[in-house]
């Protein structure tokens, strides 16, 4: 990310960002709406944001480093100005002694003291819902205790039916989708909207990601082996022979790595910004990103296995220059091996969230239509 810049000398410098009232005063926190931004001239944008009554850091997920927030003059008024570039969505936080917050003046937010800021360009997220700060995500109804003896421990599982069930959706890091963005009103809403079949989300949460989506780590045999059985059992309609997988980073790699793995039992892949940097050994290297190209699963592709019966959508951030190079050489090495292929979203869920439903919606055979954005070409998230 550019260096933070201080562009904001006068109070009229928080009046070129659309905010009135002198800062700190009671009307100007009466109208105060964060982020507010203003173009730069070159394509990107600067953004305001603002903490009332103490000192705050903003604290984004994964696109860029810790942010100090400045005091305007005398007043409770904290600021930090961050240049961020086209068509991004991300989440965050402000951090005030080690505690965090969602942002009070955002009224886009997430679970668990998140926030979502996006510039004016990215494109729109239709079937998304607005969570304020103190608004508590519905939960499914169903819910397993899954008691693995391969994985060790006990996890709560929870099942929803869209649209009255059909294929069985399996988001890995389910516990993200169900309590921090509200996947399961996503999901009802494209699927009332028709953009989507009914479908059974089966939200499985992670309790070590790093090792769980390791490859050769046991989670596929449980998953094949105690899970599936267990929501076969359930009740809720479950069509387990269309099974997607859907993961993001770490996730998606463990997501592909099921599809080779297990072809009888995932035949769907729903994957944005897959880790493929991963080799063994990798994750303790200075540089984890520097292996060679697409890791150990293009090592796996370039074997040449027969993949015609795998249809897996593929996403990256256009933000996300150094996981291109990893994730390119994938697309293009599954496509050779029959594998059918929809390759066009920063690293952040935010930004993830318009590809989960439209690369979902696209294995099981039904387009969700592109997001409505100011700009024609943009892509689905970033």
């Amino acid at each position: 990310m550019p260096p933070v810049t201080e562009r904001i000398r006068t109070e009229s410098d928080f009046a070129g960002f659309g905010l009135t009232g002198t800062p700190g005063s009671a009307d100007f926190w009466a109208a105060a709406r964060t982020p507010a931004s203003v173009p730069t001239g070159d394509g990107g944008w600067i953004s305001l944001l603002l903490w009332r009554g103490s000192p705050a850091t903003v604290d984004f997920e994964s696109w860029s480093e810790p942010v100090p927030l400045h005091r305007w003059r005398d007043t409770d008024c904290w600021y930090a100005e961050v240049p961020m570039p086209e068509r991004l969505r991300v989440t965050y936080r402000f951090l005030v002694d080690e505690t965090p917050h969602a942002d009070p003046f955002n009224p886009a937010g997430a679970g668990m003291d998140r926030s979502v800021a996006a510039t004016p360009d990215a494109p729109a997220q239709p079937h998304w819902p607005a969570v304020g700060a103190d608004d508590v995500l519905p939960v499914p109804h169903t819910r397993l205790r899954w008691n693995s003896q391969r994985l060790g421990g006990r996890r709560t599982v929870r099942i929803h039916p869209a649209g009255g069930g059909g294929p069985v959706v399996l988001l890995l890091d389910g516990d993200d989708w169900l309590y921090l963005h509200p996947a399961m009103a996503a999901f009802d809403s494209a699927v009332a909207e028709g953009e989507m079949p009914p479908v059974t989300l089966v939200f499985l949460p992670a309790k070590d990601r790093a090792a769980e989506f390791a490859a050769g780590s046991g989670l596929w045999e449980a998953v094949r082996d105690e899970l599936l059985p267990l929501v076969a059992e359930s009740g809720v309609t479950a069509d387990l022979d269309r099974l997607v997988v859907a993961g993001q980073s770490l996730g998606g790699l463990s997501a592909v790595n099921a599809a080779l793995d297990f072809p009888e039992m995932v035949s769907r892949v729903a994957c944005q910004s897959g880790s493929f940097w991963w080799a063994p050994g990798a994750p303790d290297l200075a540089d984890p990103l520097g292996g060679p190209a697409g890791g150990s699963v293009a090592a796996r592709l370039r074997e040449r296995p027969d993949l015609t019966g795998l249809r897996v959508a593929f996403d990256v951030g256009e933000h996300e220059t150094r996981m291109l190079p990893h994730c390119r050489p994938v697309e293009t090495l599954a496509e050779e091996a029959g594998a059918t292929v929809r390759a066009p979203s920063g690293h952040d869920r935010a930004g993830w969230r318009h590809a989960l439903l439209r690369d979902v919606a696209w294995v099981l055979g039904r387009p969700l239509h592109a997001p409505r954005s100011t700009h024609a070409d943009a892509p689905a998230g970033s």
